[in-house]
């Protein structure tokens, strides 16, 4: 044997500095790419498990009065009240009493009072009884207040599904704070076909006979 007879080298003898951090490059590469591989794979899930989007509805003004302007009051429109099941974007049904759900898939566009207000409104307006009618913050000189508490706004399945909308109204003298005259107002509609569209048709058609009897009992007392 000679002396230059090579030892057997252990595992790891005569590696360089730069052959371990290659090592650890190599490895620091391939964990990353698999952090990426599954976040896209993540991602996708994300893509394909996306809730649908909601239909969404709004109510119409029906039209109102015959344009003679029998009263130069000026009104005002106010935001209506309601418990927290109607004031939201939530469609309502109710399969019994006391049974309150919400009709899937669907929304309203806003918060259920403030379509009520703003087709409530329009309808006033659309009737030219009135010398001025507005909401909050439009500036007019205000001689009553027309406000609203929405008690009823759903659709009742129990049986032969059927719109009913109920609102109470009070006329309040915006000069001294006294109630000229408050009524609840209260139509039902029968639900024609099925869908959503059809639960909300009939809503429509119930809340334009509420707002047409609204203003025309407003238009009598002012």
């Amino acid at each position: 044997m000679t002396l230059l007879a090579r030892a057997r080298k252990k595992p790891g003898e005569g590696l360089t500095a730069t052959s371990t951090a290659r090592g650890y490059l190599l490895r620091s590469v391939k964990l990353m790419s698999g952090a990426i591989a599954l976040s896209v794979a993540l991602s996708g899930c994300a893509l394909l498990s996306a809730p649908k989007a909601l239909d969404t509805y709004e109510l119409t003004a029906p039209a109102a009065g015959d344009g003679r302007g029998r009263s130069y009051r000026q009104i005002l429109i106010a935001e209506p009240s309601a418990l927290k099941a109607l004031d939201g974007q939530n469609i309502v049904i109710t399969p019994a009493p006391g049974n309150i759900q919400y009709l899937k898939g669907a929304q309203w566009a806003d918060r259920l009072p403030k379509i009520v207000q703003a087709r409530l409104a329009e309808t006033f307006q659309r009737s030219g009884e009135f010398q001025g009618v507005g909401r909050p913050g439009e500036g007019l000189a205000i001689d009553y207040q027309v406000i609203l508490e929405v008690r009823a706004f759903q659709i009742r399945v129990e049986g032969a599904a059927t719109a009913d909308v109920e609102l109470f109204v009070r006329l309040l003298n915006d000069r001294n704070g006294v109630v000229r005259a408050e009524k609840v107002f209260t139509a039902s509609v029968p639900v024609s076909g099925d869908g959503n569209s059809a639960y909300v048709s009939a809503l429509d058609a119930a809340f334009g006979q509420a707002a047409v009897e609204i203003v025309d009992w407003t238009s009598k007392i002012l």
